[in-house]
């Protein structure tokens, strides 16, 4: 009688799949940074200068704001 061992596959495949997953994470990341980035930019782009005076920003810090804000800060 033959034995299969499947516990071996099924962990290469989870190993594979994790794998997988890291490198579209590591490729993605920096896209999904710039989208936010580039999103910010533009809603604060589209604000008066009242407006923007309001939330204590000027023109000038419209892309700090935008890099801080894409990195969660």
């Amino acid at each position: 009688m033959a034995a299969i061992a499947t516990a071996p596959v099924s962990a290469s495949i989870d190993v594979f799949e994790s794998r997988v997953a890291r490198i579209l994470n590591s490729a993605m990341n920096p896209v999904l940074s710039w989208n936010r980035k580039r999103k910010t930019r533009n809603v604060l782009a589209r604000l008066s200068d009242h407006e923007l005076d309001d939330i204590g920003l000027t023109r000038g810090d419209i892309d700090t704001m935008a890099f801080s804000l894409a990195r969660g800060r």
